[in-house]
């Protein structure tokens, strides 16, 4: 008998949500694009040429933090994004300050940028700098390896605002 009240409740909440009510993009712009693994200032160059003028509100964006990279295939994997050393603003995509560049660009052209952040967790098990072709886009020195899990830059970098 519960289920008989639960499902009509469940759907009415479905429809009567609506957490993208505000989406914080210009009126007009509910439009978001995911330029995944894109270099920042491809990103800052999309919203000044094509994105403004067709609507477009926001550009999702990799991992901006540094991570491992390593070579498969004659490739880097895009999982390696998704495998941060620290919170500093260097990737794939470029530096900190082609970040904020990519940041004030679009925003100028009413184009907000929203980060894919990895917070919660740090490089996998078994990583380490310098093992089976192990690195880090920044440079910095980690050890994930059981028992270690080491990524002395994490303490060491002061976040900043970058202006999102």
């Amino acid at each position: 008998m519960g289920n008989l009240y639960l499902i009509p409740w469940l759907l009415l909440t479905a429809v009567a949500a609506d957490p993208y009510e505000e989406p914080h993009t210009l009126d007009n712009r509910q439009v978001m694009v995911h330029l995944f693994e894109w270099k920042w200032k491809d990103i800052a160059a999309e919203c000044e040429n094509f994105l403004q003028y067709f609507g477009y509100g926001a550009v999702q964006v990799s991992p901006p933090m540094e991570h491992i990279t390593l070579i498969q295939n004659n490739d880097m994997p895009w999982w390696v994004r998704y495998q941060p050393v620290s919170y500093k603003l260097i990737s794939r995509s470029g530096n900190e300050e082609e970040f904020k560049d990519m940041v004030d660009r679009c925003n100028e052209v009413g184009v907000r940028i929203v980060v894919d952040a990895v917070i919660n967790h740090m490089s996998g098990v078994a990583q380490k700098k310098g093992v089976a072709t192990r690195d880090s886009s920044g440079g910095s020195f980690f050890d994930a390896t059981e028992g270690v899990e080491s990524f002395p830059e994490v303490r060491k970098h002061e976040a900043k605002n970058v202006g999102l």
